[in-house]
C-alpha cells in the first residue's frame, strides 16, 4: 500500500513510518522541512503540489498539529487550534480533489477530548466529553474545544469515497529519545517519579507497537469509522503508573510532588501541568469489540518491556562508539 502521513516527522509519525515501512508499505511523509527520501514539502495550510502524493494513495494518516509540549499560553493554544483544524481541512480538500482518492483517512485526535474524571472509564459509546467540568482551570476546556474542532474538520470534509476514522489517542509510549516515556523515565531516575498532587488522576497510555498494530487494524477493517479510542485497556492512577515505571528501571523511591511543585517543574520544562494533572480514564471499547488484541494491555508488563528496549538501545550505542559493531 501507499500510505501518506502529513505531519509525520514527530514521535508518533516516526513510530508509524518505522512499523509500516518494515511491513513493506510505501510511506510518504508530508513535512515543512523535507530532508530524507520519501519526504515531500507542504505548509499544512494550502493546497499545492504535495496533493499529488494523496491522489492515488491507499491511506492518509494525518498527524499534523502544533506540539502540546509547550506552555499553554493563549498564543500557543490558538496555534494548536489553528494548526490542527487547518491541516485537517486542507487534507480533506486534497482527498476531495483526488481523481483516485484514498480508501481511508485516519485523522489524529486525542483522549483529552474526554472529561477530567476519576469515576467510570470513558469509551466511545458512553464516555463523557469534557469542556464544562467544575473545579478545573478554564483553559482545560479550550483543550477540549481544540479536540472537538479537530474532529469536526474531518467529519465535515466532503469525501464520500473515503472512510474516515478519528484516532482518539492516549499517550504513546516508546523507547525513542524525547518521547513521553523517555521524559517520565528521566524523572524517575532522578528520584522525582512519585505521586503528583496525590496521584489519583488516571493516566491513559498505549504501547508504541500496539498503537501501530491498531492503526493497521483500522486500515484493514472497512466496517469501522468515526471516533476510535487508541488506548490500552488498563489506565492507571498516576501513583501506580509511576510505581510500575520505577520498578521497571529499578528505582526504589520516587519523591511526591504537590500541585505547586508540579507547576514549577512544568515551567522549568516549558510544558504544562494539564498533561500531569488531568485525569484521563479512557478505554478502547470499539477496538476490543472489533476483536483487536493488545500485546501489552497492562502497564507493568509494558513498562518492563520498554525499559529493556531502552537499555538494549543504549548498549548498541555504546558498542558502536567503542567500534564493536
Amino acid at each position: 500500500m501507499k500510505i501518506v502521513i502529513p505531519g509525520g516527522t514527530g514521535q508518533v509519525g516516526t513510530i508509524l513510518k518505522r512499523e509500516l515501512a518494515s511491513a513493506g508499505h510505501e510511506v510518504v511523509v508530508l513535512t515543512r522541512r523535507p530532508v530524507h527520501d520519501g519526504e515531500v514539502r507542504w505548509d499544512g495550510e494550502t493546497l499545492g503540489p504535495w496533493a499529488e502524493a494523496v491522489d492515488g494513495s491507499d491511506v492518509v494518516i494525518n498527524l499534523a498539529g502544533r506540539s502540546v509540549s509547550c506552555r499553554y499560553t493563549p498564543a500557543n493554544l490558538r496555534a494548536m487550534m489553528d494548526s490542527r483544524v487547518r491541516s485537517a481541512e486542507v487534507v480533506g480538500e486534497a482527498v476531495a480533489a483526488a481523481a483516485r482518492p484514498p480508501r481511508v483517512w485516519l485523522q489524529m485526535s486525542t483522549a483529552t477530548i474526554y472529561a477530567h474524571s476519576f469515576a467510570a472509564p470513558n469509551d466511545e459509546a458512553t464516555g463523557v466529553l469534557g469542556g464544562d467540568e467544575a473545579g478545573v482551570p478554564g483553559y482545560w476546556g479550550y483543550s477540549v474545544e481544540i479536540a472537538k474542532a479537530w474532529e469536526r474538520a474531518q467529519e465535515w470534509a466532503d469525501t464520500p469515497h473515503t472512510r474516515k476514522v478519528a484516532l482518539r489517542s492516549a499517550m504513546v509510549m516508546s523507547p525513542d529519545r524525547g518521547g513521553v516515556f523517555d521524559i517520565l523515565l528521566r524523572l524517575a531516575r532522578l528520584g522525582l517519579g512519585g505521586p503528583v498532587a496525590g496521584g489519583g488522576q488516571y493516566v491513559s497510555w498505549i504501547y508504541d507497537r500496539d498503537f501501530a498494530r491498531a492503526v493497521r487494524f483500522l486500515i484493514e477493517r472497512d466496517d469501522l469509522d468515526g471516533p476510535v479510542n487508541l488506548a490500552a485497556p488498563e489506565p492507571q492512577p498516576q501513583r501506580d503508573f509511576m510505581r510500575a515505571l520505577r520498578a521497571a528501571w529499578g528505582v526504589p523511591v520516587g519523591l511526591p510532588a504537590t500541585k505547586w511543585m508540579a507547576e514549577l517543574g512544568a515551567f522549568a520544562l516549558r510544558s504544562d501541568t494539564e498533561l500531569l494533572l488531568k485525569s484521563r480514564r479512557v478505554v478502547p471499547g470499539r477496538l476490543l469489540d472489533a476483536g483487536f488484541s493488545f500485546d501489552h494491555a497492562g502497564w507493568p508488563d509494558a513498562a518492563a518491556n520498554l525499559a529493556r528496549r531502552v537499555r538494549g538501545g543504549r548498549d548498541v550505542t555504546r558498542a558502536m562508539a567503542d567500534g564493536l559493531v
